[in-house]
Order: structure tokens, then C-alpha cells, then sequence
């Protein structure tokens, strides 16, 4: 993700100690495994080359999981189900109750949060790591500039300039929990006027996508695409 110059008014909200695994999802799992075989390119393609947003690189489980998604994707496209498909839809019920409040403040689907939540983070298997290896909480890619004085977590991202990708390394913020990463998500899109088109289009992937690309959230030129296309499965599923 691209955040040049951006500021964000710090949330005060009080937030859990621990995240909780909800007992249901926001998308049953019937049929999650062919509508993930169908967009599972474009999340491994996003993993392998950084997509054009804020792309940490790998952790080992990471690596491993995109050598396997890589391997499926040529050996089974049509594959339905399978260990792949259970692990993406794991990450999906953990973010659900998050992914929920979030829209409901940017007025939009719970399943378009949910999408743009895994696309940036390769399902939850790209994590963005402080200095002491554990997780920041930061699954949007969002850079820790501005006025942003929360905690910072260093790491090695993908930009692409003038059509070419580049490897750099950036600041992203660090959050202490997966609630308070969603919370400053969706106060991030709010505040900044950029994102208005994003902001209250429903049920629309299309348009939330669009508005995001719009306002710069990435540089990837295809970004708005395959978000819009993982957004919109994941709503065929709950359909």
C-alpha cells in the first residue's frame, strides 16, 4: 500500500487484550473452495510479486504457503476445497467480527473489509513483523507517516514507479492487537478526503475498489481489479 503524506487522528477506543476467534463467519464455508480456486492467481500473484502495495517480505510459513498455492494453481486450478481453501477460510472467520465494525463505519459490505484485509496480507501468511519478530497487527499496509506516533514496524515492501517494480523498505504502523488494526483502518479511510469514493458504496466492490485506487492506497495499476474480483467472490459465497 501507498500512504505518502497521509494523517490519521490516533483512536482512543478501549480494545480487547487478546483477539477472540468468532464461532461463526461472516461466509459459510460451502463453495469457499472453488470461489478461492478461482481468484487464488491473483492472491499468489499479490504474494509472489508484491502487487504494487506495501508488500513485507515472506516469513518462512509464508514462503511455504506460496510454494504450495503456487504448485496448485498450475496442477489444479479447479481444485475445490482442500487444506488451502480451510487455511484462507480460517483467516476469514478470524477477522469476521472486525472486518464487521469496520464497514459498518465505512458504510460498505463486511466482505469487502474482509477482501482487502487478505489481499494486503496474503491471508493473514505475510505478516508485517516488528524488531522483535512478532506480528503488528497490520494487515492494510498502512505506512506510519504523518502524524502517526504509535509503535513502527520496519520492513521490506514492493512499490511499483513508472510501471516497474521496486523493492524498498518502509515504516508501517503497529497495532496490539487485529482490533485495533481494523479500527484505524477504517478511521484512516474516513479522515482522509481522497477515499470519499470508497466510502458508503455498499454492497459495490467495484466501486469501493475504484475508490481506493483512486485516492492512491496502492501503485500497483491492476490493484483495483483484483481486489474488486476477491471482493466479489467473497460475496458469491455469502449470496
Amino acid at each position: 500500500m501507498r500512504h505518502a503524506d497521509f494523517s490519521t487522528t490516533a483512536i482512543s477506543a478501549t480494545l480487547p487484550t487478546a483477539p477472540t476467534r468468532p464461532t461463526a463467519a461472516i461466509g459459510g464455508g460451502s463453495g469457499f473452495g472453488r470461489a478461492f480456486a478461482e481468484v487464488q492467481g491473483d492472491v499468489a500473484d499479490f504474494i509472489q510479486n508484491g502487487g504494487g502495495a506495501s508488500a513485507p517480505e515472506l516469513s518462512p510459513e509464508g514462503s511455504m504457503w506460496r510454494a504450495r498455492s503456487a504448485a496448485e494453481v498450475i496442477a489444479a486450478p479447479e481444485a475445490e476445497g482442500g487444506s488451502t481453501g480451510d487455511d484462507q477460510q480460517a483467516f476469514l472467520d478470524n477477522i469476521a467480527p472486525w472486518a464487521r465494525e469496520a464497514a459498518a463505519k465505512l458504510g460498505v459490505a463486511p466482505e469487502l473489509v474482509q477482501a482487502h484485509a487478505a489481499l494486503e496480507s496474503g491471508w493473514g501468511q505475510r505478516p508485517i513483523r516488528n524488531a522483535g519478530g512478532e506480528s503488528s497487527h497490520n494487515l492494510f499496509g498502512i505506512k506510519a507517516t504523518g502524524k502517526w506516533d504509535g509503535a513502527v514496524a520496519e520492513s521490506a515492501t514492493t512499490e511499483y514507479v513508472g510501471g516497474a517494480a521496486v523493492k524498498t523498505k518502509e515504516r508501517f504502523r503497529a497495532y496490539p492487537d487485529g482490533a485495533a488494526a481494523f479500527r484505524d483502518y477504517a478511521q484512516m479511510l474516513l479522515d482522509n478526503p481522497r477515499y470519499k469514493g470508497a466510502i458508503g458504496a455498499g454492497n459495490d466492490a467495484n466501486a469501493f475498489a475504484q475508490g481506493l485506487a483512486k485516492g492512491g492506497y496502492a501503485t500497483d495499476p491492476a490493484y483495483a481489479a483484483k481486489l474488486a474480483r476477491l471482493a466479489g467472490k467473497l460475496q458469491g459465497i455469502n449470496g
